[in-house]
């Protein structure tokens, strides 16, 4: 198959994806709405900015950031979210021009638009004769489609147009026929990277970690100590503040816990949070780190924390959850589908402090309790969510569009 991928080149969600199609012998281009590193095996990559995506800054293997892209301060992550809603849709004209002719060279069997703002709105604005399929993430309906009257009008657009849809839980299958999308067309639900990565995230022992960073607080974690995870970092729609202000409360139950936040190093919002309420001596700020260090953190700690608001299947829930540590999140529709709570799992309010600090303290004092919830874990992620199953599925998928 010929494929061509909009999307953010620096995704690791997209890269995955890529990665795969590359690997097996596809011709695969990437038109890329971010300014990123190649991949190695690509076709062509055709770089389109939209939305303002032109003034971020590239992330190559020598120049990525090792602090969290929240390091300006969380408001920032707010203030660019609601621009990109009011005034995002303004740039679609503009980039669809330039988009329209690197299709119109490719010529693809298949146009995999991944995400809708803004990635999917300009696949469909270029109005390509190709088949367009359409991944939506997580919050791209409940979050990013209600913002704005321009929001929904191109959240609409993108959906009636689409071919094809993929979306990471059933939830969001739903939610796509309110906006438009035809009942009777292709659609499949796949984890949104392809599936977890058997060789980088699974139960056992820890491993070393790569990262310098990673290896020193680990450090400096007592053997026993229990260890709490958030992998979230900062985003519009985490509830950071939810999660700062419960340790405090699951310190006064385990005084001895450590929490451990990914992609967090540099974060004011953070820094100002750990010292009004005096948490330094347990809370330790990483920074991005790769999945292969995930994969290490996440084997090391006893629960995984995601106090979020708008979600649909976090990758770093099932990453989580194959690496036997205790998931606790935000009551969401689309958590339910893979966590029974109190069993699998915890979900609480992501506004309430008190409701986290009890789920993780529960988790942290029921060693058995948590075990049982790791082997149920263990097998539905290798039942449903398996990244070589995931990628054969895609690809069977792929094949049922074009035919």
């Amino acid at each position: 198959m010929r494929l061509l991928y909009v999307a953010d080149g620096r995704s690791s969600i997209a890269r995955s994806w890529i990665q795969h199609f590359v690997g097996t012998d596809h011709e695969v281009h990437l038109l890329s709405t971010f300014v990123c590193e190649p991949l190695p095996g690509l076709a062509s990559l055709t770089i389109v900015p939209v939305a303002f995506s032109g003034l971020a800054r590239a992330q190559t293997a020598a120049s990525r950031p090792r602090l969290s892209p929240g390091a300006t301060g969380a408001g920032t992550i707010h203030l660019r979210t609601t621009l990109r809603h009011w005034l995002g849709p303004l740039t679609l004209r503009r980039a669809a021009g330039q988009a329209r002719q690197a299709i119109a060279d490719i010529q693809p069997d298949l146009l995999h638009a991944m995400r809708i703002p803004f990635e999917g709105a300009l696949a469909a604005a270029c109005e390509p004769d190709s088949r367009l399929l359409v991944s939506v993430w997580g919050n791209d309906f409940s979050l990013h489609a209600p913002a704005t009257p321009m929001m929904r009008g191109l959240t609409r657009r993108t959906m009636v147009r689409a071919d094809a849809l993929h979306t990471d839980c059933q939830r969001d299958q739903r939610l796509a026929m309110s906006w438009g999308f035809r009942a009777g067309r292709p659609a499949a639900v796949l984890p949104g990277n392809g599936g977890v990565r058997e060789d980088l995230f699974y139960a056992g022992e820890s491993g070393e970690p790569t990262s310098p960073e990673l290896a020193h607080a680990l450090r400096a974690v007592p053997a026993n100590a229990p260890v709490v995870v958030n992998p979230r970092g900062f985003r519009a729609y985490v509830r950071s503040d939810t999660f700062f202000r419960s340790i405090p409360m699951v310190l006064a139950v385990h005084p001895d816990a450590v929490f451990l936040c990914a992609a967090m190093a540099g974060e004011r919002q953070a820094n100002r949070w750990i010292e009004r309420l005096g948490i330094q001596d347990s809370v330790q700020l990483l920074p991005k780190l790769s999945p292969s260090d995930m994969g290490v953190l996440f084997r090391r700690a006893w629960v995984m924390v995601s106090a979020s608001e708008h979600d649909g299947t976090p990758n770093s829930l099932l990453e989580a959850m194959a690496c036997g540590a205790y998931p606790v999140c935000g009551d969401l529709e689309s958590i339910r589908e893979w966590i029974v709570d109190g069993q699998t799992g915890s979900l609480v309010d992501p506004r309430d402090p008190g409701a986290l600090a009890q789920a993780v303290s529960r988790a942290l004092t029921d060693a058995p309790f948590r075990a049982e919830a790791a082997r149920q874990n263990g097998r539905i992620i290798a039942k449903r969510a398996g990244y070589r199953a995931g990628m054969a599925l895609a690809e069977a998928f792929y094949r049922e569009i074009l035919a």
